[in-house]
């Protein structure tokens, strides 16, 4: 079998970051979709780690509004206008995703290496149906008073922003180049 025509295998590799969309609105369904098939992600603890804060249609204004809030207010003068054009009008959805956070040491990293592999999920899923994402971790996402309106609590980590939408595949960027596994890769036989 050639694993180079496998779908999975052209998804990982054709995914990129989109930044610019075309302002075309997800349907619920869909974004439902996604998240119900991307929650198969593995994780260690009982329960999943992660949980999720989606805005879309006139609530982006309140994603707009509490990554202002975030900032400066000589930033928020001088970017203000452009951010709720880029977060309400051009990007039809942000999904905030959230992990429990409270954890010892172990745990903790279990619960972030498996929000990780859920984001991802949520990425690949999203490219097979034409919606590209930037996933951002931005420092917006641990401000205080960003947590505080999105309703995170202390004993929650925001893992990332993704920015999800629909785009003009005229506009994908170029892959990076990657390094042969083979480069990167310590066999040891003995």
């Amino acid at each position: 079998m050639n694993h180079s025509d496998s779908q999975l295998i052209q998804t990982i590799r054709g995914r990129r970051t989109i930044q610019e969309f075309n302002g075309v609105p997800i349907a619920q369904e869909t974004l439902m979709d996604l998240l119900d098939n991307a929650v198969w992600a593995p994780f260690h603890s009982t329960k999943e780690p992660w949980r999720f804060i989606l805005f879309v249609g006139n609530g982006r204004a309140k994603f707009a509004d509490a990554v202002l809030a975030a900032r400066s207010a000589a930033f928020a003068q001088q970017y203000g206008a452009q951010i709720y054009d880029a977060y309400c009008s051009q990007t039809p959805a942000h999904l905030v995703v959230v992990m429990k956070s409270d954890l010892p040491g172990k745990a903790w990293e279990e619960a972030l290496a498996a929000t990780a592999a859920l984001i991802q999920n949520i990425q690949l899923l999203g490219w097979e149906q034409g919606i590209g994402m930037v996933w951002k971790t931005a420092a917006f996402n641990e401000a205080s008073s960003f947590r505080a309106a999105l309703g995170v609590s202390t004993a929650e980590k925001v893992v990332g922003t993704l920015h999800m939408g629909y785009f003009d595949p005229k506009n994908q960027p170029a892959p990076k180049p990657r390094t042969a596994a083979a480069d990167l890769l310590t066999v040891i036989k003995d």
